[in-house]
């Protein structure tokens, strides 16, 4: 009888150490005085810190091969390192993440515009995008919720959207649920900006990366897509196979020396609205992978080219270029303005849906 009282409590245990765990608390306020919560959310290997100010991942705390722990996500001590940030850092960006050319589109004959804050374009939803929200938080099974409601005319956006993302974490993995619905028809692309260094600190340049694309978006001077979906064989683009990020980001490229290195989307193989692998990266001092596995039709790899030099950072960190890599699985940018890709419209009696998965592991 001792022998299964004690069977069940160890598999309550494991299955608590399984499902983790969540606690909330302050994190100060918001540039109105709106109170900004932070949510802390632990699993067996990997512990999540998520906060309502952008619906950001604030920390990821995972170890490396020999045990040891490090945050590997960039972001500040406090609310208001993230109420000064320019580079997105650890947000929720929308009502559409990445770019529309001159920061306009057309829904049924009508042009809507956006108010430009990237050169000539609108970048993540314009100058007051969702990162720059209180959401609302709700604690959920194994994680929390955040909601906010984008009113009609919100940064020129027509429809009144409501926006659920749900952060849960099991095991090894961070999962990210994304859904939408509107009263008017509107267009939308949803993603996360964490900013990733498996390492903990240093350059990224190390790190081998893998994607799951035959095809990459080649874009104009302004970063907007010209349309074509390039093969990435035989160019510095073609991460079929792994490898290093730093071994051909200072190729004689066009697209990289405009881009100052990496910022560009893939088409990934496979269907859009299934979940499949999209990149798998593997940094070889820690030990530490990566593995993003997603329902949308792309990810933009971005390998913070434009953070700025002396950055200071969380624990007394200093960023600069190339401190960290990003991989907003998304649509297309710039899709509304070109038919041939992928939609982002969005009409009433519609949701939207998708899911993205960071799941953390080593290698020996």
């Amino acid at each position: 009888m001792m022998k299964l009282i004690q069977g069940i409590l160890l598999g309550m245990m494991t299955a608590m150490a399984a499902s983790g765990s969540m606690t909330k608390a302050s994190f100060g306020t918001a540039g109105d005085g709106t109170p900004v919560t932070i949510y802390t959310l632990k699993s067996d290997t990997v512990e999540a810190r998520i906060m309502t100010y952008g619906a950001r991942i604030v920390s990821i705390r995972t170890p490396d091969r020999a045990g040891k722990v490090a945050d590997v996500v960039l972001g500040y001590d406090d609310v208001q390192g993230y109420l000064a940030d320019t580079n997105y850092f650890g947000a929720i960006v929308g009502r559409y993440g990445n770019r529309l050319a001159k920061g306009k589109f057309s829904i049924g004959g009508h042009e809507y515009s956006v108010p430009v804050n990237n050169g000539v374009n609108a970048l993540h939803g314009g100058p007051q995008g969702f990162s720059q929200k209180v959401w609302t938080g709700k604690e959920i099974p194994d994680g929390v919720e955040l909601t906010l409601v984008s009113p009609d005319g919100d940064m020129g956006f027509p429809g009144t959207l409501t926006v659920h993302v749900r952060y849960t974490l099991h095991h090894g993995t961070l999962k990210i649920e994304y859904t939408a619905t509107t009263d008017k028809p509107t267009v939308t692309n949803l993603t996360n900006h964490s900013y990733f260094n498996l390492s903990g600190e240093g350059t990224i340049l190390g790190d081998e990366m893998q994607i799951n694309a035959d095809h990459y978006l080649p874009v104009d001077p302004t970063q907007i897509p010209t349309g074509v979906l390039q093969p990435v064989e035989g160019t510095a683009f073609d991460f079929r196979a792994p490898v290093a990020i730093g071994k051909r980001i200072n190729d004689p490229d066009k697209q990289l020396q405009e881009a100052g290195g990496y910022d560009h989307a893939y088409a990934l193989n496979g269907k859009d609205g299934a979940m499949k692998t999209a990149v798998v990266a593997f940094d070889p001092k820690s030990g530490r992978v990566l593995t993003v596995t997603t329902t949308q039709p792309s990810v933009q790899f971005y390998t913070g080219n434009s953070i700025p030099p002396g950055l200071k950072g969380k624990d007394g960190q200093v960023y600069g270029r190339n401190s960290a890599f990003c991989l907003e699985t998304q649509h297309y940018p710039d899709a509304p303005n070109h038919p041939v890709f992928p939609s982002t419209l969005l009409k009433p009696g519609e949701t939207l849906h998708t899911t993205t998965e960071f799941t953390f592991s080593v290698r020996k």
